[in-house]
């Protein structure tokens, strides 16, 4: 290994074990704390983040219901919504037209 190679290994490893130590921060806003508690007590918060790069606000709707129904999470209608609704206002992409 060369010296480029060996500095290219030790900045990818850097910045892998930044980005393993730093959660994301959640989009300030209506909906952020609740979706925080419910949403994490099941997977990281990078779930939100992997999908917010192609899911519309109306996917999003699915997603949570999905998440109620498939997968049992424990959370009423209203709360449901207000997730749903946060995650459509700060992590959805534009749908197609």
């Amino acid at each position: 290994m060369n010296w480029r190679q060996a500095v290219a290994a030790g900045v990818l490893a850097v910045g892998c074990a930044q980005a393993v130590a730093a959660p994301p921060s959640p989009r300030p806003g209506s909906g952020e704390e609740l979706t925080g508690t419910q949403c994490v007590a099941c997977h990281t918060a990078d779930y939100i983040v992997m999908n917010s790069v192609f899911l519309t606000s109306a996917q999003w709707q699915a997603e949570v219901s999905r998440m109620r129904t498939v997968f049992g999470a424990s959370m009423d209608d209203s709360t449901a919504a207000a997730i749903a609704a946060y995650l459509a206002a700060h992590y959805a992409v534009a749908a197609a037209p």
